[in-house]
């Protein structure tokens, strides 16, 4: 796999820091988004047929990583890319030395200049990055890589250049696992895929076979837990997306559903159905001990540790109906925290470890919304005919969850598609996928 070819980040020059006269307020979403120019790579013609050579392709690998770090930036909502055709100065003169009046003529407000060239067989990046108003170099960097990581390069300096202007960790260098799902309605044919974040290359880990439902990502490496049924029956496996080596949790004597890893990775938390109550448990995964958390004659689901591993949200009907709980993860303290109109599910603790994101059923619809850990604050960010599974990204700025349609009177024009909405709401989009998909999972950052 690509990601076993480490990345060699030298660093050209940082300077101390400046105080820039740019900033980006990562709370307003699209409302006020920084416009910055991504000057295209430039590429000397040794090095573009060296590419092209090994590739056996035709790109121009400059103008392509420039072009994926302005989508990763237009898709965050936060900036504002500037049509290169506006351009006054050649790429690798701008990478040289900006003339910093040509662009805050095309009122850019930061720049990104880059160089790419073929070293020993390997690919090396450059970028810099310009604040266009106070005509000064922020950021200097450069990779070494395989050339078959150029798309990762590209997700890197995006991840670089947002956490430079924002003050915050990116998202962009990140993979999505998803059930990747065909058929109709009635007999649909469920898969395990997995793309990076920007929808490209598209592997598919398992061949429909199975039911294969709720895959989550371990946060510390590219293990991947999730539920399959196996002759009818549901197990819990773990995938080592690297090797490809599968295996079971764990045969219980119920149905386990919603399974999760802990923060460290080290533990699966989960709930197994049994007699018609379900409870939570956690498993060792080194020992395989199995601890029940929860014991109540209720259903308690959809289990999640805060980032601290010190609490678990989860989603009960022991008040009668549906609502989201808070405990102790030793299952001591339970606490309700939420109180609104409707059926709450689905809740899944932000990385930041500030808010619970969930899905809530009121009036016939379906909503995605937030609440911070003690049920203060509740906002509904979007709201569908069907929709739920929320997911966040690893800086905890945006969610990703998967949405579904109305059958017409034949059963047809059923679909389900991945969506995204950053934490104001205002920064809603289709995420692209070969297939209809649902049950996302967000990755944690690859080049950390």
């Amino acid at each position: 796999m690509l990601f076993r070819y480490l990345f060699f980040i030298l660093i050209i020059f940082l300077p101390i820091k400046t105080f820039a006269l740019i900033e980006v307020d990562i709370t307003r979403g699209n409302l006020s988004p920084l416009p910055i120019a991504v000057s295209p790579l430039s590429i000397d013609k040794k090095s573009k047929e060296s590419f092209n050579e090994i590739l056996k392709n035709e790109k121009d690998i400059g103008a392509e990583i420039s072009m994926i770090v302005e989508n990763n930036l237009k898709q965050s909502g936060l900036f504002n890319p500037l049509n290169k055709n506006a351009f006054l100065q050649k790429p690798d003169i701008a990478h040289l030395k900006p003339r910093f009046e040509d662009w805050a003529l095309i009122k850019a407000q930061a720049l990104i200049t880059g160089k790419v060239t073929f070293i020993n067989e390997k690919l090396r990046v450059e970028f810099r990055l310009w604040d266009v108003l106070a005509a000064k170099e922020m950021m200097a960097l450069a990779f070494t890589t395989v050339p078959n990581n150029w798309r990762r390069v590209g997700h890197i300096i995006t991840d670089k250049v947002y956490e430079r202007l924002t003050g915050e960790k990116g998202y962009f260098d990140t993979r999505i696992i998803y059930v990747a799902e065909e058929g109709k309605k009635t007999n649909r044919i469920k898969k395990l895929a997995i793309m990076d974040q920007d929808g490209f290359n598209t592997k598919y880990l398992t061949l429909g076979n199975e039911l294969v439902l709720t895959p989550r990502f371990n946060p510390t490496n590219q293990m991947v837990t999730y539920l399959s049924y196996f002759r009818n029956l549901p197990r819990v496996y773990l995938l080592d997306i690297e090797t490809g080596i599968q295996e079971v949790v764990g045969d219980f004597p119920g149905m386990t559903f919603a399974p999760r890893f802990s923060p460290d990775g080290k533990k699966i938390i989960m709930s197994f159905a049994m007699d018609g109550n379900s409870d939570i448990y956690t498993m060792d995964l080194e020992n395989r001990i199995v601890e029940r958390i929860t014991n109540h004659p209720s259903i308690d689901t959809s289990p999640s540790y805060s980032p601290n591993s010190k609490y678990i949200c989860f989603n009960s009907d022991r008040s009668g109906y549906q609502q989201i709980y808070v405990m102790r993860s030793d299952g001591s303290n339970v606490k309700r925290i939420s109180f609104g109109k409707g059926l709450y599910g689905t809740p899944v603790w932000s990385p930041r470890g500030d808010l619970i994101a969930f899905t809530k059923l009121h009036k016939g619809k379906f909503y995605i919304g937030v609440m911070r850990t003690d049920g203060s604050g509740e906002r509904l960010l979007t709201e569908n005919f069907y929709q739920e599974a929320p997911s966040w990204s690893p800086n905890g700025r945006v969610l990703i969850f998967y949405r579904e349609t109305k059958t017409d009177e034949k059963g047809e024009g059923f679909s389900a598609k991945l969506w995204s909405i950053d934490l104001t709401g205002y920064n809603e989009r289709l995420v692209e996928t070969e297939t209809d998909a649902s049950d996302p999972s967000w990755s944690s950052l690859l080049s950390n």
